[in-house]
C-alpha cells in the first residue's frame, strides 16, 4: 500500500502543501515552494505558490492546502496541469452552490475551507496529474493586519515534514509612516538556518527573507529529515508623529489611521461575570481561577472591580465595586481560590446583577470607563433559556452605558449567541479554545481591553467630499490598538480636512488635521511593494467586514439590506466571503468541481464530540421494557464508545446505553407526531449495536437513510448519497444535514429536535445517537427511546459525593459517567453481574 506523507508550510499568513511518498521516496514531489507577502500600509496581500511533479510512472494525487488568517479573504486561486490553466471563480454562495450540485451527482463533497484552529482556517483542494506531468497551484488572499498590544504581527508556522529544494519566504512591508522597529523570532531557527535568514530596513521599507537549502534544512547531514517546525514571526511597528494620525490617499481612496501616544489611561470599573456550572468543572475552572488571580495582578490602583458568579444561582462578591486597592486584591484573591463547578447556567440573571451593580455603584471615578467581562462555557439552561429574549434582556439593561465583552470556553458554548450580545453593546466576543494555554489566552485578552485611553471617540470628515465612508464613531480605544477608517473622495478636493472629537481621563479633546491630496498621492508613485488600488482594496475589505459585523445585530429586514451590500462589494472585488463562494474546476476527466466558502468563527462549533452542555451528573440505565427480578449491585461499566445519549429536557442530565440485543428488523426508537420526527434503528448481525437508522420528517417530506456505509437523503422521489468519506451539506426546504468526513452527520430543524449519528469504528462499525434541543418534544413523543422524554423525571442529585463522582469519571471522556446495557423490546436478558436490571431502574425513574 502506498505510504503518504504530509508536507504543511503553515501561515498566519501561512501554507501547507502535501506530497506523496512510496518508501521513503518522493514521486510526487514539490520542487518549489514560494510565500511572497506584500505589506503595504497595514493591507497585506499574500501569494503562495507551489510547483510539484510526478516522477512516478502512473498517476498520482497532489493535494495543496494552504492555512490562512481567518481573518482573510480568498481572492484568487488557478491550477495550471501542463500549461492548461483552470480558475477559481467566485460568485454568489447560493448560485456557486447550484452550479456545484448539477455538476456532482453523487451529492456535496468536501468544503474547501475549514477553520483549523484559533486563527486559522485551511484551504483545501487536490487534483490527479499524470506521470511526468507537472502542477502549478497559486492562491491569492488579502487581509488588513489588525494592530494588537503596540504590534502588528505576521506568524508563519514552517512545518514542511520534507525537504524542499527551491523553499523561500519572502516578506515585504512598506510603512509610509515609517517603521519603528522590526523584529522575527522562531522557536526552530539554528546556527545553520540563521544563514538563510537575512533582514533589510531603512526608514519605510523592509525585506525578510528566509531562504534555507536543502542541506541546511536537514536535522542531520546523513538523513532526509527537516528542521522546519515550528513558528517563524515577524512583528513591527510604525512611528506616529501627527496627534490626529496619518491619511494615505491612493487613486480617490483615502485611509486613516489614528493611534494616539503617551494618553492617561481611564480608571476602569470591571465586573467579572465568572460561570462556574457543572460543565466548568476539572480544568477549565483550574484555568479559569489561574488568569483571574494573574489578572487581579494587573488592575491599577484606581480601578474599582467586583466578581459576580454563576451556576443555576447567581452570587455576588461583595455588594459593591471595591477600589484595587492591596488588601481588596488579595481578598478577591481568596474568593477566586474557591470557585468550584456544579449546577446549571443562568447567564440571563448573572448579567442582569452585572448591570445592577454598575448602576448602584456610588464613589466611582467621574471619568472612568464602565464594562462587563463575561465567562462561560455553555448554554443557558436556567432561568431565562432563551437567547433571543437574553439578548434583548441585556441590551435593554445596558441601554448604550456600558461595554459588554463576552468569552466562549470551549464549543459547547454558542458564539453567535455571545457575539450578537457582544457586538449589541459595543464589545466584542472571544472564543477561549481548551488548550494547556487557555489561562493565558484569557490573561491576553484581559491585556488589550485593560487599558481604555480614549471613549465616544467621532472621525468627522466633509460630508459633501465623502462617499462610502466606513465606520467613523467608536466606543473605547486601548492602548496599543489603531482605530482604521476609509472612504471615497467623491470630488476634486485640494484638501482633505479631518476633526477628531474624543474624552480622555484628563479632558475632552478635539483635533484636527488636513491632508493635502496630491501630495499623499505621490508617496505611493513608483512603489515596487504595492499594489495600486491598494486603499481601494482595503476599503472594500473593511466595509464589508463592518457590514457583516453589523448583521449579526441587526433586525431580520435590515440584516437582508446590509448582507446584500456586503455581497455586492464582495462580487465587485473578487473576495470570498461568507456570502460568495468560489467555484474550482478540473480537467474533463476527474471530478470537475470543488467549491471553497468561507465560514465563521459561529460555524466553529464542537461537531466531533458530545455537547452534554452543563450536565454535572450522568447517570446510566437499561430501558425499563423488560422487568427482571434478579437484584443486583450497580457498578459503573465503562464503555466510551456508548451507542444512546439521552439529554432530558430541562434537565442537566445525560442518560447513555449500549445495546445488548440481537438484529432485528427494525426498532421504531422514536416517533413525535406534533415534530413531525419519527426515527427507526436496525441492529447488526453479529455485533449489538447499531449500524442503521432512518429518520422520517413531515414537513418537508423527507428520509434520511443512515448506514456505516453512506447517508442517503431522499425527497420528492430524489434520492442524494452522501459517502462518509467526505464532509458536506444538504439543505431541504430548511432541514440542514451536515457531515462531518468519517465522524458524524447532524440533521437539524428549526424548532425541531437536532439529531445526531456518530460513525464508530472500534470494534467493529457502528452508529450512535445523541439528541440535542431535547426541550422541543411534545408530550406526545413515544417510543423506545421517546418515552424518556414523555414520562421521565429525574431528580438533580447536585450533592453527589464529590469523590464517588470522580471515581465514576475514571476511564471515561470528560462530562461521561457509567453506561449501561439495554436490552431492545422482546430481548429481556438476565443482567450479568455489575450492571442494573431494569426493575431497578424503573424504581428510580418512578422515584
Amino acid at each position: 500500500m502506498e505510504e503518504r506523507t504530509l508536507l504543511a508550510l503553515m501561515v498566519f499568513s501561512s501554507l501547507v502543501v502535501l506530497a506523496e511518498t512510496v518508501a521513503q521516496k518522493h514521486p510526487v514531489e514539490i520542487y518549489s515552494l514560494h510565500v511572497d507577502c506584500k505589506v503595504t500600509s497595514r493591507f497585506a496581500r499574500t501569494l503562495i505558490t507551489s510547483k510539484i511533479v510526478n516522477r512516478a510512472n502512473e498517476s498520482r494525487e497532489a493535494t495543496f492546502e494552504v492555512e490562512l488568517p481567518k481573518t482573510a479573504f480568498i481572492t484568487n486561486f488557478s491550477m495550471s496541469i501542463d500549461g492548461k490553466v483552470y480558475p477559481g471563480i467566485i460568485k454568489e454562495k447560493a448560485s456557486a452552490q447550484k452550479e456545484y450540485d448539477t455538476a456532482v451527482s453523487h451529492g456535496h463533497s468536501a468544503g474547501l475551507v475549514k477553520i483549523t484552529g484559533r486563527k486559522l482556517e485551511q484551504f483545501h483542494v487536490s487534483v490527479s496529474i499524470a506521470a511526468a506531468s507537472k502542477v502549478t497551484f497559486e492562491l491569492t488572499y488579502e487581509e488588513l493586519l489588525k494592530r494588537q498590544l503596540g504590534k502588528f504581527e505576521l506568524l508563519i508556522k514552517v512545518r514542511p515534514k520534507q525537504l524542499v529544494k527551491h523553499f523561500q519566504i519572502d516578506v515585504h512591508i512598506f510603512e509610509p509612516q515609517g517603521i519603528r522597529f522590526l523584529e522575527t523570532d522562531s522557536t526552530f531557527m539554528t546556527n545553520e538556518l540563521t544563514k538563510a535568514l537575512t533582514k533589510v530596513q531603512n526608514e519605510t521599507k523592509a525585506h525578510v527573507l528566509f531562504k534555507p537549502t536543502v542541506d541546511q534544512q536537514k536535522i542531520n547531514p546523513e538523513f532526509d529529515e527537516t528542521l522546519l517546525n515550528g513558528d517563524f514571526v515577524v512583528r513591527y511597528d510604525v512611528k506616529r508623529d501627527a496627534a490626529a494620525g496619518d491619511i494615505q490617499i491612493v487613486n480617490g481612496y483615502f485611509v486613516h489611521y489614528f493611534a494616539p501616544q503617551e494618553m492617561p489611561v481611564f480608571p476602569k470599573n470591571v465586573i467579572f461575570v465568572i460561570d462556574r456550572s457543572g460543565s466548568m468543572a476539572g480544568r477549565k475552572i483550574e484555568q479559569t481561577r489561574d488568569a483571574l488571580l494573574k489578572i487581579l495582578q494587573d488592575l491599577r490602583p484606581e480601578d474599582h472591580f467586583s466578581f459576580i458568579t454563576f451556576n443555576s444561582k447567581v452570587v455576588e462578591w461583595k455588594s459593591s465595586l471595591l477600589p484595587a486597592t492591596a488588601e481588596n486584591v488579595a481578598s478577591a484573591a481568596g474568593f477566586v481560590q474557591t470557585l468550584s463547578a456544579s449546577g446549571g447556567t443562568d447567564i440571563n440573571h448573572a448579567l442582569l446583577t452585572a448591570v445592577s451593580g454598575l448602576e448602584k455603584a456610588e464613589g466611582l471615578p467621574e471619568r472612568s470607563v464602565s464594562m462587563i467581562i463575561l465567562l462561560t462555557d455553555g448554554q443557558p439552561t436556567s432561568g431565562e433559556s432563551n437567547v433571543e429574549v437574553i439578548q434583548e434582556n441585556i441590551q435593554k439593561a445596558v441601554n448604550g452605558k456600558y461595554a459588554l465583552f463576552c468569552l466562549g470556553f470551549g464549543f459547547d458554548v454558542s458564539y453567535k449567541f455571545l457575539e450578537k450580545m457582544a457586538l449589541s453593546n459595543g464589545g466584542i466576543a472571544r472564543r477561549i479554545y481548551e488548550n494547556a494555554d487557555a489561562a493565558l489566552q484569557l490573561q491576553g485578552f484581559y491585556q488589550e481591553v485593560a487599558t481604555p485611553i480614549l471613549k465616544q471617540i467621532e472621525m468627522q470628515y466633509p460630508e459633501n467630499a465623502i462617499e462610502g465612508l466606513t465606520k467613523n464613531d467608536f466606543k473605547l480605544l486601548f492602548e496599543g490598538s489603531e482605530i482604521v477608517v476609509s472612504g471615497k473622495i467623491s470630488n476634486e478636493l485640494d484638501l482633505l480636512p479631518v476633526e477628531i472629537k474624543a474624552q480622555s481621563h484628563s479632558s475632552d479633546l478635539t483635533l484636527k488635521e488636513e491632508a493635502n491630496v496630491k501630495e499623499k498621492e505621490q508617496v505611493f508613485q513608483n512603489q515596487s511593494y504595492i499594489f495600486g488600488n491598494f486603499i481601494e482594496r482595503l476599503w472594500a475589505y473593511l466595509t464589508i467586514q463592518q457590514l457583516l459585523e453589523k448583521s449579526i445585530s441587526a433586525q431580520e429586514e435590515d440584516q437582508k439590506t446590509l448582507e446584500a451590500q456586503a455581497l455586492e462589494l464582495s462580487l465587485l472585488y473578487s473576495f470570498v466571503t461568507p456570502l460568495t463562494s468560489m467555484v474550482v474546476t478540473k480537467p474533463a476527466d476527474q471530478e470537475q468541481t470543488d467549491l471553497a466558502s468561507k465560514p465563521t468563527e459561529a460555524d466553529n462549533e464542537k461537531r466531533n464530540s458530545v455537547p452534554v452542555g452543563d450536565a454535572y451528573k450522568l447517570r446510566s440505565a437499561s430501558l425499563p421494557v423488560a422487568r427482571q427480578r434478579k437484584k443486583m449491585r450497580a457498578q459503573p461499566v465503562v464503555n466510551v464508545h456508548s451507542q444512546l445519549l439521552l439529554q432530558l429536557p430541562k434537565q442537566n442530565e445525560i442518560i447513555c446505553l449500549n445495546t445488548d440485543g440481537k438484529a432485528q428488523p427494525s426498532v421504531n426508537l422514536l416517533s413525535d407526531p406534533e415534530q413531525g420526527l419519527t426515527m427507526t434503528g436496525k441492529l447488526g448481525d453479529r455485533a449489538n449495536r447499531f449500524v442503521q437508522f432512518e429518520i422520517s420528517y413531515v414537513n418537508p417530506p423527507a428520509q434520511i437513510h443512515i448506514s456505516t456505509d453512506a447517508i442517503v437523503l431522499c425527497h420528492n422521489n430524489e434520492s442524494t448519497r452522501l459517502p462518509w468519506t467526505e464532509s458536506a451539506t444538504s439543505t431541504i426546504q430548511g432541514l440542514s444535514i451536515s457531515v462531518e468526513k468519517e465522524k458524524s452527520v447532524t440533521a437539524s430543524l428549526s424548532d425541531t429536535v437536532t439529531v445526531k449519528i456518530s460513525l464508530m469504528k472500534f470494534p467493529e462499525d457502528f452508529l450512535g445517537l445523541h439528541f440535542l434541543n431535547t426541550d422541543r418534544f411534545s408530550d406526545k413523543v413515544s417510543g423506545a427511546l421517546g418515552q424518556f422524554y414523555s414520562k421521565a423525571r429525574f431528580e438533580n442529585n447536585s450533592n453527589m459525593n464529590q469523590r464517588a463522582d470522580e471515581r465514576l469519571l475514571s476511564g471515561l471522556q470528560q462530562g461521561f459517567r457509567h453506561c449501561l446495557p439495554w436490552h431492545p423490546p422482546g430481548q429481556a436478558q438476565e443482567a450479568p453481574a455489575g450492571q442494573v436490571d431494569g426493575e431497578a431502574v424503573q424504581e428510580r425513574l418512578e422515584a
